[in-house]
C-alpha cells in the first residue's frame, strides 16, 4: 500500500483563519480615568461578564505619543450588529456614564482565541487578547511517522471494507483500535435498520478468542487490494447516502415499521454507538469476574494525550476457566481498561453530535474519519465538540483523505446523494 497517496489532516479545535482576517465582534467601549479603573471593571464584570470572550482583555492600555501618558479603554458590553444607538445598552451600564465620565463608542474585538503566535500578534493590533500555547502534544498533530501512517491507512481500509462488503445500502462504519498494540477492539456498521431474520439489535457475539465476528476477518480485509476496496467504495458513493445514520439522523422516522416482514428501526444504533457497545461486550467477556472498582478522577478535565487519565480497574484479572482466551490476558498483571481510554476510532463519515459526545464519555483519544458530514457533523463541518471547553475530556480529530478520486467523490457526484 502506497501511504504517500493518503493524506492525514488535523481538524483543529476552532476554525482556522488567516492571521490578518480574524473574525470580529462589535463592542461598546469607553476611555476611563486610571483612578476609576478597578471600580469600573469590578462593576462591569457583574453587570456584563464577557463569558464568550475570555481571551479578550477587558482593559486596553495605550501610551499616548504626544503626552507619553497611558490611556485606558474598557469594554463596556457587546454591541448589536446593525445598531449604533447607545440607548440599547443595559440600563445598569448607562448609569455609569455620569459618575465615571464615560464616553461610549463602538469598536471591534476578535471573536476567537488565537491558536498561534502569528494570530495573536494580529489580534492585538485590533484589541489586546491573551495567548496560551498548547501545553499538550497529542500524537499526530505535529505529523505522523511513516510507520504510523501505514497503520492509520490500514485501519481506514478496514473501515472501507466493512462498508463495501455489507449487503446494505451505503452506511457508516466504525473501528475501535488500541494504538499501543495496534489491535482492533471492535468494528461495526450502522444498525439503525435491522431485519429480524438476519440481524438483531444485540451486540455481536464474541468467539473464544474474545473478538467480534467482524474482527475475526480483519487480516483478510486489511490485506485486500486497495484498488479493489476503493473502487467498491466509489461504486457505493455513486448511490444514495440516505441510509448513513450520522448524515441523516431523522431518516429512520420516515420509514414504515413493517412487523409482518420482521423489520424494525432503532434511531440510536449508529456505527459508533454499536462499536462502543461491542467494545464493552468484549471487556465483559475477557474480564468476567473483575471487580468494577474504578478509581475515576472527576476533579480535573482530561486531554486526549493525558496518560494520568487512562483510568483502569485496580484489581487484576482473576483465573478464567476458558483456556482458549487470549494468552496475553492470562498475565495476572493485565488490568481491565477503563471504557475506551487511550483508544482510536476510525470512521468513514464524520460523526454526528450524539456519536461525538458518546466518544467523549468513552474517553477516546483520537478520531479519524474519511468524509465530512455537511448536514450534522459534530467534529468540524457543523459543530466542533473537540473544542468545547466545558467538556471534561477532549480528543484529537483527523481527516484521512483517500487516494485517487475517492476523497472528492461527493463533490464529483454532488451532495444530493448525501441527503437524497
Amino acid at each position: 500500500m502506497d501511504s504517500a497517496a493518503w493524506e492525514i489532516i488535523h481538524i483543529p479545535d476552532k476554525p482556522t483563519y488567516p492571521p490578518e482576517h480574524q473574525p470580529t465582534l462589535r463592542v461598546y467601549a469607553s476611555v476611563i480615568k486610571p483612578k476609576f479603573a478597578n471600580t469600573i471593571v469590578r462593576q462591569l464584570c457583574k453587570i456584563s461578564p464577557l463569558e464568550d470572550l475570555r481571551h479578550v482583555k477587558r482593559v486596553r492600555r495605550k501610551i499616548l505619543s504626544d503626552h507619553g501618558e497611558p490611556q485606558l479603554t474598557v469594554i463596556l458590553c457587546l454591541a448589536p450588529d446593525h445598531n449604533d444607538h447607545f440607548n440599547d445598552m443595559p440600563p445598569d451600564i448607562q448609569k455609569l456614564f455620569g459618575p465615571y465620565e464615560l464616553s461610549p463608542f463602538i469598536t471591534q474585538v476578535c471573536k476567537y482565541a488565537a491558536v498561534s503566535k502569528e494570530e495573536w500578534e494580529e489580534q492585538c493590533k485590533i484589541w489586546p487578547t491573551s495567548f496560551h500555547p498548547p501545553t499538550y502534544n497529542i500524537d499526530g498533530i505535529g505529523g505522523f511517522s511513516e510507520e504510523d501512517t501505514q497503520s492509520i491507512c490500514k485501519f481506514m481500509r478496514v473501515v472501507i471494507n466493512l462498508v463495501v462488503s455489507t449487503h446494505k445500502p451505503l452506511v457508516n462504519a466504525a473501528v475501535i483500535v488500541d494504538p499501543s498494540v495496534r489491535r482492533i477492539i471492535a468494528s461495526e456498521t450502522d444498525q439503525v435498520y435491522a431485519p429480524c431474520d438476519n440481524t438483531t439489535t444485540e451486540t455481536i457475539p464474541f468467539s473464544e478468542t474474545g473478538e467480534s465476528n467482524h474482527c475475526q476477518s480483519i487480516n483478510r480485509e486489511a490485506n485486500a487490494s486497495p484498488e479493489i476496496c476503493l473502487n467498491g467504495l466509489l461504486g457505493k458513493l455513486n448511490a444514495s447516502s440516505s441510509a448513513v445514520a450520522c448524515l441523516n439522523p431523522w431518516q429512520w422516522s420516515l420509514q414504515p415499521h413493517d412487523a409482518e416482514k420482521g423489520s424494525q428501526w432503532h434511531p440510536l444504533r449508529h456505527a459508533s454507538i454499536v462499536a462502543i457497545e461491542s467494545s464493552a461486550a468484549r471487556d465483559r467477556y475477557l474480564f468476567p469476574n473483575s471487580s468494577e472498582s474504578f478509581a475515576v478522577d472527576r476533579s480535573q478535565p482530561s486531554n486526549a494525550d493525558s496518560p494520568a487519565k487512562k483510568q483502569k480497574t485496580s484489581s487484576n484479572i482473576p483465573d478464567v476457566p476458558n483456556d482458549s482466551r487470549e494468552a496475553a490476558l492470562r498475565d495476572p498483571s493485565t488490568e481491565k481498561p477503563y471504557l475506551c481510554t487511550g483508544y482510536d476510532i476510525f470512521l468513514l463519515w464524520e460523526p454526528c453530535p450524539m456519536c461525538a459526545m458518546a466518544l467523549v464519555h468513552q474517553r477516546i483519544k483520537r478520531i479519524f474519519y474519511a468524509f465530512p458530514n455537511p448536514t450534522a457533523g459534530g467534529l468540524g463541518s457543523v459543530h466542533r465538540l473537540q473544542g468545547e471547553k466545558s467538556l471534561n475530556h477532549h480528543y484529537a480529530v483527523f481527516r484521512v483523505l483517500l487516494p485517487g478520486d475517492a476523497h472528492n467523490a461527493l463533490e464529483i457526484n454532488g451532495l444530493k446523494h448525501v441527503i437524497a
